[in-house]
Formats: structure tokens, sequence, C-alpha cells
């Protein structure tokens, strides 16, 4: 049995997307809302024979990863997030890449020759990678609204995976990726009446509009912080709004924290688009948090606590 383990934000379902295109398999589907990063124990060990993972931390899942090896369980890795130490295993093949402007669709772009090369984009743009999304956009002589159409298109997938249970999405993110193989050109989804790019589209934009409303807890020549209320619209908007925060004060690094029933916070930090680095050596500093340099968070972050991270991150930024 084959099992594809995925994140559930945009990276980690188009990367899998571009795969499963290029060599359609029948497998279990393994994944969750965007911050349920350890998957890979989900796996059934008696019974998998393969496994492909995409777009979750290997450090994260190393236990996980060194019990399919045991057990002599071949596993495909690729992944842009901290791997921590790398086991060696005949039975493992990896593509790491933990550069600040990679993510796992483009590096499973290059791993298939650019058979898919419009579906890595549409990743890239969703995952904030915009420099390396208009170079492969321009390579392939995309207009200026196509270039927009699939950043659009991008986003709300990435938008759709934010929530603390698969509850607060609009779309569970195993469903999403099966009705995207449907389309080969993300063009030919874009043009669907009533289609899943036009539901996240009216979707994204009535929570964006609340998002820009929200509080502002701290700002600095450094560090922006919003605060948004416990509700399911600002755990779905919270890493799309840190996005967009990034890019219109590039220089800044900036935070959303979004109030968990617990009055704790939930924390997404960017570092600034200027200096993407430091966010995942942030987070980790404090418990249940991790990510990559450019892009990090912390899952419960108590307020008793928020004044440490704003020292952290404000004197990591200035120096």
């Amino acid at each position: 049995m084959h099992f594809d383990v995925f994140n559930g934000d945009a990276d980690g379902i188009i990367a899998l997307l571009q795969l499963r295109l290029a060599e359609p398999k029948s497998s279990t589907l393994i994944t969750g809302v965007k911050r349920d990063i350890e998957l890979l124990q989900q796996v059934d060990v008696e019974q998998a024979s393969s496994v492909t993972v995409l777009d979750i931390s290997m450090e994260k899942n190393h236990q996980a990863l060194t019990n399919l090896l045991d057990n002599n369980v071949d596993v495909f890795y690729v992944d842009h997030h901290r791997a921590g130490t790398i086991p060696q295993s005949k039975h493992l093949k990896s593509i790491i890449d933990t550069d600040a402007n990679s993510c796992t669709s483009l590096l499973v772009n290059q791993h298939l020759a650019g058979r898919f090369v419009l579906w890595a984009i549409v990743a890239a743009y969703g995952d904030n990678m915009l420099q390396a999304a208009e170079q492969l956009s321009i390579q392939q002589g995309l207009s200026s609204t196509e270039r927009a159409q699939l950043k659009a298109l991008g986003i709300y997938i990435n938008y759709n995976g934010y929530g603390r249970s698969i509850e607060d999405l609009h779309f569970a993110p195993a469903q999403l990726f099966k009705n995207l193989l449907s389309y080969p050109d993300p063009f030919t989804l874009i043009a669907v009446e009533n289609s899943i790019f036009s539901q996240l589209e009216q979707a994204y934009n009535a929570d964006m509009q609340k998002a820009d409303n929200a509080k502002v807890l701290h700002d600095s020549d450094v560090l922006q912080i919003i605060e948004l209320e416990n509700a399911s619209w600002s755990r779905r908007v919270s890493g799309v709004f840190g996005n967009e925060l990034a890019n219109r004060a590039p220089n800044k690094a900036h935070a959303v924290l979004t109030l968990n029933a617990d009055n704790s916070y939930l924390v997404s930090l960017r570092a600034p688009l200027n200096n993407k680095q430091g966010a995942g050596d942030i987070c980790v500093q404090f418990e249940t948090g991790g990510g990559r340099a450019a892009a990090a968070g912390i899952n419960k972050l108590s307020p008793e606590k928020l004044g440490k991270f704003i020292e952290i991150v404000s004197k990591y930024y200035q120096e």
C-alpha cells in the first residue's frame, strides 16, 4: 500500500498534484490543516510498502521516518523546512533544500523537469515566494494578467489550509487535492464558472476585509503585531494576512496573533521580505514553535511570554 503524506497548504497540495499528474498512483492520503505537520506517524508501518512525504519538516517527523525505514519501507521525501539529521538508508530518497527562496513545489518542479510548471508557479505565489514565481512566469512568457490569476489562485489555496481543525476550512485539503487533479492546467480551473477558484475568492475577500480592521498590538521600525479574535475567519486568514502585511512593508517583520480558546496566542511570524531569515530559529525557541527561515509559527504562546517574543524578534531584526 502506498501513502501520500502532505501539508494541507498550497505548497503541499500542489507538490503532490504535480507528482500525481505526472505519475498517477492509487494511494492513501494523509494530510491536515496547515499547522498539522507531525503527519508521518499516521502511516501504518505494517501496511505501507512505500510513502511519499511532501512539505512537512523531517526534523518534526524523524522518529516516524526512522520507524518506516527500519521496516524496509521506501520513502520519497521532498521538503524545504528544518530537516535535522537526515537518516542514512537505502530506502530513503530525499530532496531537501532549506533555502529561503525555495519551496517544496519548486523542488518537485525541478524533479519533474518543469512538466507542470504552471502549477509550480501557483504554489510559489501561494507560499509567498514572489521572486521565484515571477522569474518562472517570465520564463514561461506569461502576461501580467495571467501572472495575477495564478498568484490569486495560489493565495486562495494557501488561505484554505489555515485553521484549528478541518472544520475551520472551506475545503478539506485531501478533497481539494482530489478536485484539482481534474485540472492539469490551472487556467482551465480559473475559467470554470463557480469553480473552487471563485468560491475561495469570495471567502478570502470577506475574511481579509475583517482582518484589515483588526487590532494593532505593537508597531515599530522592525516589527508589527496584529491581534485577531478567536474565530474561524481569524484562523483561516492568519497566514495569508501575514504574507500580505509582509508585502506591504518588506523591511519589517510581521506577526499575526490569533487568540486561542484558552487565551493563548496562535502566532504566525513572517521575516522581513528583504531579509528572509530567522523566523524558524526564533519560533523554535518557544514550545510548540517551528518553521522555516522566511515564515514560522507558534501554536500556543502564553500572554505572559508575549513580551519575550517581541524582545527576541525585535533584537534579531535590529542587528
